[in-house]
């Protein structure tokens, strides 16, 4: 039988074969695009170069050589709504017409501010272009009203380009830059303190001394593969937190998957601030970050007026009326609590899907599920840290499956096996994805 080298170069002449107009622009591109693309890790897409994009509508997009693709990637999130919604599309053409960007408020704000409000359970908000700004401006007001300079986060997080969270623990406890870290600029063990996930008494240790001004963590982590809080975690997080005077912010990016108000909501989270970006907006750059009231009186009135605009905290852009616009539409008539009763229980399929292709084959991984988020992972058990979702990828089986599943016309998250439900996923295009990979699985099997 072919091994999974002879499978991948089957997949990624077909794909060589059948994309000839990417290709085409690829290889174009290579003259004034640095390593041919607009974004570097455009890159990491297999088949040699990735497709270029004609249009995309819903849960489906067609590229420009006419083959039309089931998306399970959706942006990473940022196009969790489906591309393009229509109440979206709406409020942007309305607003492009009366103005973009002015360094004024809008009413939009307080719309928007309200509903986050509503959702989340913290009070008073701020808005970003970025999660990455949200995460970003969040550690320096914790630093600000704390008078700390620490940081702490979980082994293999992802918070965005944000420096302090390229940080991992080494073989021997310590810690240093994550790899691929380009050009930190110090050590990252002058700014942070790195923990596992779910390990309490790590975490009682780290937090001692009173020198962390801020946890910033999802509430599951996502981007290492998708790794659940054990029973009491969040409790322990929360109680160890407030003992030792740091700031908690949850990063719900991602866990806005679990519902309208994210994680948080769903399980009674009491976080100092929750940080939320990507999908708000349906796709335009929005962001926001919201404290708790009492974090909120704590902070007011400490930042110099004549201060505001230079102290490192928002952008010439943040809270544009075009970006706000979009928000209040997308989170009221798009994001809502009906489109999740739809797209939890489409990703409740893709898993039975999956781990039914697993079952199958006999290879030892597994599946699992967090709200309208879905993920497998190389190993035969759910990762309890970071460290153990990293040690279950495998890269040379994540090309093959995403590049076998592309030639059959889906569409998987490149930077993991990660696949998410949005308002406008159907069952037919999840029936789609578990009759592709059962088929890559099966042939796995047998290699």
């Amino acid at each position: 039988m072919p091994s999974l080298a002879e499978l991948h170069a089957r997949e990624e002449a077909r794909f060589l074969e059948t994309h000839p107009r990417s290709r085409e622009l690829a290889e174009r591109a290579r003259a004034h695009l640095f390593e041919g693309v607009p974004m570097h890790w455009m890159r990491k897409w297999p088949g040699g170069f990735p497709v270029f994009v004609r249009e995309a509508k819903g849960a489906r997009f067609v590229d420009v050589d006419g083959h039309e693709y089931v998306d399970f990637c959706l942006g990473d999130t940022g196009a969790m709504t489906g591309h393009a919604p229509e109440p979206t599309l709406r409020a942007v053409a309305d607003q492009s017409a009366r103005g973009i960007t002015l360094m004024l408020p809008s009413e939009d704000a307080l719309s928007v501010s309200e509903e986050l409000t509503r959702r989340f359970r913290v009070s008073a908000w701020q808005f970003a272009l970025t999660a990455t700004d949200a995460n970003r401006f969040s550690i320096r007001l914790a630093r600000h009203l704390t008078g700390r300079s620490l940081v702490l986060v979980f082994n293999w997080c992802y918070h965005g380009t944000v420096d302090e969270t390229f940080a991992t623990l080494g073989e021997d406890g310590r810690v240093g830059a994550r790899s691929g870290n380009l050009g930190p600029p110090v050590d990252p063990a002058v700014t942070t303190r790195v923990v596992e996930f779910n390990d309490v008494d790590g975490l009682g240790r780290a937090l001692a001394d009173g020198r962390v001004a801020l946890v910033l963590t999802e509430p599951a982590l996502t981007n290492v593969g998708i790794v659940h809080p054990e029973p009491g975690f969040h409790d322990a997080l929360r109680e160890l937190t407030r003992r030792h005077g740091t700031l908690l912010a949850i990063d719900e990016t991602h866990t806005i998957c679990c519902g309208p108000g994210g994680y948080t909501a769903a399980h009674g989270l009491e976080p100092d601030i929750v940080t939320i970006g990507k999908p708000i907006a349906g796709g335009i750059p929005a962001a926001a970050y919201g404290f708790s009231a009492e974090m909120a009186a704590r902070l007011a009135g400490t930042i110099e007026l004549e201060d505001v605009d230079v102290g490192g905290v928002g952008g010439t852009l943040a809270a544009n009326a075009l970006s706000l616009a979009a928000m209040r539409a997308t989170l009221g008539e798009v994001l809502t609590e009906e489109a999740f009763e739809r797209m939890i229980p489409l990703a409740e399929r893709w898993t039975d899907g999956v781990q039914a292709g697993i079952d199958e084959s006999g290879l030892p991984w597994h599946v699992t599920r967090l709200g309208c988020r879905a993920e497998y992972l190389f190993g035969p058990e759910r990762p309890r840290t970071g460290a153990e979702a990293h040690a279950a990828g495998n890269v040379a089986l994540e090309r093959y499956l995403h590049l076998y599943a592309l030639n059959r016309g889906i569409l998987l998250t490149p930077f993991h096996n990660m696949a998410l439900m949005s308002p406008a996923t159907t069952e037919a295009d999840v029936d789609l994805h578990t009759e592709v990979f059962r088929a890559a699985v099966s042939e796995l099997a047998r290699s």
